[in-house]
């Protein structure tokens, strides 16, 4: 089986939905994953705290490392959390991700990882 990421994406400045909404989407994500346990499609999921507690780390051009406040991407649209699963095929995974996006109620971007290269 192949593995795909499923992101999920939040919008800066976005209207916060109700707590009683959000406490639904709770349940339906928990829904969700214990789906994907039980179906043997599980890796790994995990929530983000917001973009703008990121910290960017990258080589600086006298070798180096500078480090910055802020997301790298100047976007409005961020990476809220993810799944990592495993799938048959992207046809598979793209039916996931839908029942992934009811749950949490946004979008969800699907990006199959790159094959291992063979080992010697």
């Amino acid at each position: 089986m192949k593995q795909y990421l499923l992101s999920v994406y939040m919008v800066e400045g976005a209207p916060v939905p109700a707590e009683d909404e959000i406490q639904r989407m709770y349940a339906d994500v928990d829904t969700f994953n214990k789906k994907l346990q039980t179906s043997g499609h599980w890796v790994f999921a995990g929530g983000l705290h917001p973009a703008d507690v990121a910290t960017v780390v990258q080589p600086s051009a006298g070798g180096g490392i500078t480090t910055t406040d802020g997301p790298f991407a100047e976007a409005k649209e961020h990476i809220g959390g993810f799944w990592v699963i495993k799938a048959a095929d992207l046809d598979e995974a793209l039916r996931l991700a839908g029942e992934g996006a009811v749950a949490c109620g946004g979008p969800v971007e699907v990006r199959p990882f790159q094959d291992e290269p063979e080992g010697e």
